[in-house]
């Protein structure tokens, strides 16, 4: 699976720039490459970026969450989501399974994985147990 190298660029920018809140990737199975689906603006919001993930279709994401630590320090951390909802194709759950360590590995900077199946597996109170 190739990666489309805009995927990389603009995974540069939100980690550098911040110039965008999250990334919205999908594999174009015609083309066999990764390609950059939808971009957030930096002032959209966690519930703005779980909008855009498909109800019936898999997705790898990134997302740029902000925080506070207990002891009152803004900090960042940059997540990497596989989506592979029950109700996907099983032929695509099986292409962004093989094709995610990979994909992953170029973007440089991760720091937290998750795999979700379900919205709740991706909600906000999972984000933030997971950030500390």
């Amino acid at each position: 699976m190739a990666v489309h190298d805009d995927c990389k660029l603009k995974f540069m920018d939100l980690k550098a720039k911040r110039t965008f809140r999250f990334i919205i990737y999908k594999i174009e199975e015609k083309q066999k490459q990764v390609m950059v689906e939808k971009l957030g603006e930096p002032a959209e919001t966690y519930d703005d970026f779980a909008a855009c993930l498909p109800a019936d279709e898999c997705r790898y994401a990134v997302f740029d969450f902000d925080f506070m630590t207990a002891e009152n320090v803004p900090k960042s951390r940059i997540f990497f989501i596989a989506w592979s909802p029950d109700t996907a194709r099983v032929r695509s759950k099986m292409i962004y399974a093989s094709s995610k360590d990979r994909f992953k590995r170029e973007l440089d900077g991760i720091q937290i994985e998750l795999q979700a199946t379900d919205p709740t597996e991706v909600g906000l109170d999972v984000i933030r147990s997971r950030a500390n």
